[in-house]
């Protein structure tokens, strides 16, 4: 300030003193002036390295209020801790610090901004720090209210800023290789504009979120680090996917969200790459990688070799404990945090993640608590009420003389579980019991979910069968007896985690569950099959997406039918998709049309000559032709009804994996996606994150549970 302050006083030397005629004038003037002055708002910002840049991104309206709130109160801020970001991010008000607060993030740099002046190479302004900007402020008070302006400042990095008048302020960078005795730098270079108050800079400021967190939504990523074409992690990926459900929730939730029925749906990322390379993996890859094409090969390590990590038994062990202990954790620390949270648990999974999470679906149980008989019998698991014995399962079936048999073999309810068709046959059981008690324990390991044996390789580990301890398929031996049920299907020998909440609806983006399971050499999905703890399933896809695979037809096979389109978020089918199906449809009319008058012209040349008392019959053969064959074109045209009209009706019962709804959704390509599928097929795999219909069909399931449903039904 003492610069300031002698180039006040150097100014007001060389100033002539007014004469007393016009002092009058003069205090009216600096009166007037001195009612200008109104004291800066600051606002909050946070500095984020993108692209090896610092950028200063503003907290929302609500944060930063709340910020300012506990800066002011007057107590000591060294202590003090307030969330931001819908309590995702903690900032220590003292150190001016955030902090990141369910996953692993580099702190980032807080400060409370009132001046800024234009970066370098982009418009974006940068803020001074709170120091200098509390002296450019003082500045500025004086100026304005002595009506004084031309002031010139020296930030500590030697910049000089001029402030000319409230509207021109400008920003010089100090000039190179100044001499050693400290003389004032010299205005040159290209000047910046600087401004005051977040108000007259370009940069948007977004309303806060809902307090009120209605549904938890845990994402899990697939192969490789990033997430997207832009090479983003999975964390900024989920950020784009919260800013568009908490806009789709204003336009399509709104009278909800007038009523107060309905906060927001909270996504928070599961990272299970960080963990799985950080195990030593990349060293050893890195001694037996060959050093051409570096980077192609650098690429393939860090991304595509994670789909082969999941198939090695000690690294899918890793993973799987990775995301369950993950999820785990975070829904702990989430109540923590939000102790009066109520609401519902689903989960998603992009690509290989999707994969991941079904496996650990399908190994859960239908109670959260470890079962202690799991200790004394690890590979038979009965559910709770089961607690009739063989003698009295017997007696129920009315075979209780069969009782003696299978005490003299020594077989129990468990061993008798085990039994197929053959074994009871070499026992001496006729046909008609032996059938009975075969479909009896069927049937009861389908609704209690006793598990399949597992197989005990050489290292020890348990073989975890998913499908077939969940009743999830059978298949037919050589002797084609359908009661064979195969022990193996090609999974890896792991042991899986347990959730501690049962999630609601589990949600796949871009998914290759079907190819997986077909690969594993699974025929079909048993139709009566469900997750022993999820309710929904939702396989949603790019139609052009190279990963994507269908689960449908592993559960119908034999029947051709298509998949259920999503709605465009707008409440229409994209414009190109309703006019290639109306130009098709055109096209199939006109073809009928044209097939049906070449045959009757051809019917009328080749027709012999009758009497003319045969006239009428003939005619009554025509129309009757005329209305078969009409009968035959509208069974053709209600063939190729759009795909929007043939969905309103489920065609088929699709089983039960997802509640009875449908479980395969496609979403609609982009006219400029629709000229060539090859180019964008990369794309589309990755499209998920910034799509709202995609987001819109999430948030459309997740509040349909609690009875709330959209403002307007989607076409």
């Amino acid at each position: 300030m003492s610069s300031v302050e002698s180039h006040q006083e150097q100014l007001s030397q060389s100033d002539p003193s007014p004469s007393p005629n016009s002092c009058s004038s003069f205090e009216l003037l600096d009166m007037d002036a001195g009612g200008l002055y109104e004291p800066v708002s600051p606002h909050w910002f946070y500095c984020k390295i993108i692209d090896s840049k610092e950028t200063w991104i503003p907290f929302n309206s609500e944060d930063s209020q709340q910020l300012e709130e506990a800066y002011g109160s007057g107590k000591d801020c060294n202590g003090r801790v307030v969330p931001t970001d819908g309590g995702r991010y903690d900032v220590h008000l003292g150190e001016r610090m955030r902090y990141a607060v369910y996953w692993d993030e580099l702190a980032s740099e807080v400060r409370r901004c009132t001046w800024f002046y234009k970066g370098d190479k982009d418009n974006k302004y940068v803020p001074y720090s709170e120091s200098f900007s509390q002296v450019l402020e003082e500045t500025y008070m004086l100026a304005v209210t002595l009506d004084e302006w031309k002031k010139k400042l020296e930030s500590p990095n030697r910049e000089i800023i001029i402030l000319h008048n409230p509207k021109l302020m400008v920003h010089y960078q100090p000039v190179a290789g100044s001499d050693e005795w400290g003389s004032t730098p010299t205005e040159q270079g290209r000047p910046r504009t600087v401004k005051r108050g977040v108000e007259n800079i370009s940069v948007d400021i977004h309303c806060g979120e809902p307090l009120q967190i209605d549904h938890l939504v845990f994402v899990v990523h697939g192969i490789g680090p990033a997430c997207d074409l832009r090479f983003r992690s999975i964390v900024q990926c989920v950020n784009d996917f919260r800013s568009v459900s908490l806009n789709l929730l204003q336009t399509h939730f709104k009278k909800a969200q007038e009523n107060q029925q309905i906060g927001r749906v909270e996504f928070l990322p599961v990272n299970w790459h960080s963990p799985l390379h950080s195990t030593g993996v990349d060293v050893d890859l890195q001694r037996i990688t060959l050093p051409s094409i570096n980077r192609l090969r650098h690429f393939t390590n860090d991304t595509i070799l994670d789909v082969f990590f999941y198939n090695s038994p000690t690294y899918c062990q890793t993973i799987v404990d990775t995301v369950a202990s993950e999820m785990n954790r975070i829904y702990t620390l989430f109540l923590q945090r939000n102790p009066n949270f109520k609401g519902g648990v689903s989960i998603a999974g992009h690509s290989l993640g999707s994969l991941i999470l079904f496996d650990i679906l399908t190994n859960q149980k239908d109670s959260l608590v470890d079962m202690d008989s799991e200790k004394v019998a690890p590979n038979i698991v009965t559910a709770e009420g089961d607690t009739l014995t063989l003698e009295e399962d017997l007696k129920k079936l009315q075979l209780s003389e069969f009782f003696s048999i299978f005490e003299k073999e020594k077989v129990d309810k468990e061993a008798l579980a085990l039994c197929t068709d053959k074994d009871l046959q070499e026992m001496g059981i006729p046909l008609g019991p032996r059938k009975k008690i075969l479909n009896y324990f069927r049937t009861r390991k389908n609704s209690t979910g006793i598990n399949r044996p597992t197989l005990q390789p050489a290292s020890g580990v348990t073989v975890s069968n998913i499908s077939k301890e969940s009743g999830f398929c059978s298949k037919t031996d050589a002797t084609g007896n359908g009661d064979y049920l195969d022990v193996g299907i090609g999974q890896v020998s792991v042991k899986y985690p347990r959730l501690i909440y049962k999630p609601e609806i589990f949600f796949a983006f871009g998914s290759p569950i079907g190819m997986f399971l077909t690969v594993r050499g699974l025929k079909r999905i048993d139709p009566n099959y469900k997750f022993p703890t999820c309710k929904g399933f939702f396989n949603i896809y790019h139609p052009f997406d190279p990963v994507a695979y269908r689960i449908e037809p592993m559960v119908v096979p034999g029947v051709e039918f298509e998949p259920m389109l999503i709605p465009h978020h707008k409440g229409r089918k994209r414009m190109h998709l309703e006019l290639r199906e109306g130009l098709t449809r055109m096209s199939m009319d006109l073809k009928n049309n044209l097939l049906g008058s070449l045959r009757m012209a051809w019917k009328s040349f080749t027709r012999a000559p009758y009497p003319a008392l045969q006239a009428s019959e003939s005619t009554e053969e025509t129309e009757a032709e005329s209305e078969s064959s009409s009968e035959k074109l509208s069974d053709v045209n209600t063939e190729e009804t759009p795909m929007a009209v043939k969905e309103e009706v489920p065609p088929i019962n699709v089983g039960m994996l997802n509640g009875g709804q449908r479980i395969d959704y496609v979403l609609q390509e982009k006219p400029i996606e629709s000229f060539n599928e090859y180019l964008f097929a990369l794309q589309s795999h990755l499209c998920y994150w910034e799509s709202e219909d995609t987001v819109l069909l999430v948030l459309k399931e997740i509040y349909q549970t609690q009875g709330i449903f959209l403002d307007q039904p989607l076409q």
